[in-house]
Parts: structure tokens; sequence; C-alpha cells
């Protein structure tokens, strides 16, 4: 690996140091409306001081940065524990500066930066989550119009969005990827109905999504009508971009601080924890040399392709390890609730235990990143019924 930041990259690092240290937003607000406006001013005060987007383009608001500055600023944000920036930013955006009509950029784009309008993402559905390409959300097209029917699930804060950036079938069932589009909708249209989905943890993060004859302008398709497919993984791979090489470091504060957690309850001494501490040690060490690999590569130019499926994956199992770890750590303390006063750190352990429950499913599952590594890793033979690079290639 051959991995270093340059002059500039280091030059910004003080910078937003400098620009944290001052106007740091605090801790959220635990009122869900007080907990939106405090969110909206801190994103209208990055954009207004320049430190939001920063792989977007100045024309459009962003910084403009090079990919060793974007590591720089991820790693700053991360270390200084500050909300970030919008999340169309960091998917929808890039796809709308690449695929879409300059229409399309003025109209999305600019309250996009400021966080003015909130972006969902309407992917999976019940019979079409590991299995993207057999969704079943249709839009007919009908004069200067889409009419939208079917259902969306697993949708994070679609009640908090103001648009939705979904997949939808405008070719046949049998084109699979071939039939897909990639449609912006607005989440006031009338026949749309929000069904939020309550998690184990007991938190409300995704939800059911309903369209009921929805009428969609036809302009506002991303791209080609019937090419979505290619749209979407292009949007997928912005999800796995320089913002993720800072994981690490959350991962790295997060185990300290079971540690230190597992001193102080005087566990430390028990040989059966010390090695389980020092196996989540190994982990977290191979998780950052994993991420220097990948980032040295695309610091390269080059595509880090199927390593990012290595990346998701331990990712995923490391967090449930972890929390697993600490609630065996903790006994019978684990089982009080958060509001408790005798519980550990407020039931952060035992609520992080329910939560990643659901790491190995979200963002493609464990299954899926196992498939992608076998097949364009180790050369296995593909699974039939997905696509393979070539159909992905000949795709519109």
């Amino acid at each position: 690996m051959d991995f270093a930041l340059d002059d500039d990259a280091e030059a910004l690092r003080e910078r937003l140091r400098t620009f944290l240290a001052a106007s740091h937003p605090g801790k959220a607000p635990k009122d869900p409306d007080a907990r939106r406006t405090w969110l909206r001013d801190w994103r209208h005060l990055l954009a207004e001081q320049g430190y939001a987007g920063p792989a977007w383009p100045k024309a459009w608001g962003g910084m403009e940065l090079s990919l060793a500055e974007q590591v720089a600023y991820h790693e700053e944000m991360t270390r200084a524990s500050v909300p970030p920036g919008p999340g169309g930013l960091r998917i929808v955006g890039p796809t709308i500066l690449r695929f879409g009509s300059d229409e399309q950029r003025q109209r999305y784009l600019p309250p996009m930066v400021t966080g003015d309008e909130e972006w969902c993402l309407g992917y999976s559905e019940p019979g079409a989550g590991s299995d993207l390409p057999g969704l079943r959300t249709r839009a007919i097209r009908d004069g200067d119009e889409y009419v939208v029917n079917g259902q969306k699930v697993w949708t994070s804060n679609s009640w908090n969005s103001d648009l939705m950036a979904a997949l939808v079938r405008t070719g046949t069932e049998a084109a699979r990827q071939h039939g897909i589009s990639y449609l912006i909708i607005d989440m006031n249209t009338p026949g749309i109905t929000i069904r939020p989905l309550k998690d184990m943890a007991g938190d409300v993060r995704f939800s059911e999504v309903f369209f009921d004859d929805v009428r969609v302008p036809a302009g506002n398709v991303v791209g080609e009508e019937n090419a979505g497919w290619r749209v979407a993984r292009t949007a997928l791979g912005y999800e796995r971009s320089t913002a993720n090489t800072a994981t690490d470091m959350r991962y790295r504060r997060i185990l300290d601080e079971l540690t230190a957690l597992t001193v102080e309850r005087g566990r430390s001494a028990d040989p059966l924890i010390r090695q389980e501490l020092a196996r989540l040690e190994i982990s977290m060490r191979l998780l950052h040399l994993n991420n220097l690999r990948i980032l040295s590569a695309v610091l390269r130019g080059e595509d880090p392709g199927p390593q990012s499926s290595v990346t998701r994956l331990m990712h995923s199992l490391f967090e449930q390890r972890l929390h697993e770890f600490a609630v065996d750590m903790l006994g019978a303390n684990a089982l009080l609730d958060g509001r408790d006063p005798l519980a550990a750190q407020r039931g952060r352990w035992a609520w992080g235990f329910l939560r990643t429950r659901g790491s190995t499913i979200g963002a493609g599952t464990a299954e899926v990143q196992r498939n992608l590594i076998a097949e364009r890793v180790l050369g296995l033979p593909y699974d039939p019924g997905m696509p393979t690079p070539a159909d992905e290639a000949l795709a519109p």
C-alpha cells in the first residue's frame, strides 16, 4: 500500500479543526422537532461556510476536493462527532450530476446542498430486496406522466423526506434489470401512504411506502427510460465512496470505550474476556488495514471493485461481534432499559445489540456480499438469476 495525504489535505484538516472547534453544534436535542431544526441549522452553516458537498463541483455549491482532501474531510468530521451532511449529497446528488438533465440539476441540487429538501431511497420491496432486478412497483406512461403503483419497504427516513429516488418497473418483468427506470417522486403527491415500522430496539427508522395511482411527471426520470439499473448501480457505488474510509475511526472509538467499560466493571481479569477483546482488537486492525488498501487504490485512480464487498462484510460482522461481546460482558445489566439509572452507559450496548441484528441485512445482505466476493474475486460460477458484469455492460 502507498498511502499518504498531500499538503493540501493536511492544510484542509487544520482549517476544519479550527472551524469545528468554534462552531460545533453540540449534542442533538431529544425532541424530534427540535432535532430537525438543530440538524437543518447545522447543514445551513456548513453550506454558508463552504464546508458542504466535499466531492461536489463548486458550481453547485460543493467544495470540489481532491480524493486525498475528501479523506481528510471525512476523518475530521468523524473525529469531531458532528452530524453528517444531507443524505442526498452522498448518493442521489452525484447520480443527478452524472445522469440528470440540466433542468433536474437546477431544480434539485441547490436545496440538496443546504439540506432544505430531504431525500429517501425507494429500492427494496417485499419480494425484491437482495434480488433487486425482480422489483414490481410499476410506472405506466400516461401522456406526460407516469402512474405509479406498488410498494417499497425498509425505506429510511421516509416520513421526514420531501423527495424519493425510486426504482420502478417501466418494462416487462421478464426484462429484469433492463426494464427498470430511476424516478424522482415528490413525497407529498396524492396516493402515497407511509407506514412506519418499529424495530426490535423500539426505534422507528424504516417504513413501508405504498403507491396508489401516484402521478409523477415524465420529466422526473433520471437518465433514459429502462436504463435505471445502471443509474442505481452508480448510486450504490457512491454510497461506498471515500466517506467510508473514516468508518474505522468510529469503530476505533467504540472499541476503546468498550475496553474501558470492561476494566471499569472489573471483568478484565477474566481470561476469556481478555481473549475476546484481543480478537476484537485484531479485527479492528484488519478493518483499518483493509480500508487503507482500498483508499490507496482510490488515490491511485483505480476502481476498488469487489473489494468494497469485502469491506461491507467485515464491517457488518464486526459490528455484531462487538455488541455480542458487550452484552455478554455486562451480563444481567444488559437487560436494563436505557431509562433505568443502573443501566450501563444508558443502555447503549443492549440497544446496539438489537440494532446491529440488521447490520448483515441492510445495504446489501451478508449473503449478497459473499456471492459477489465468490463470483468476482474467486471466480466461482455466477448465480443464473442475477446480472453478470457482461449483462450490466450491455444495459442501455
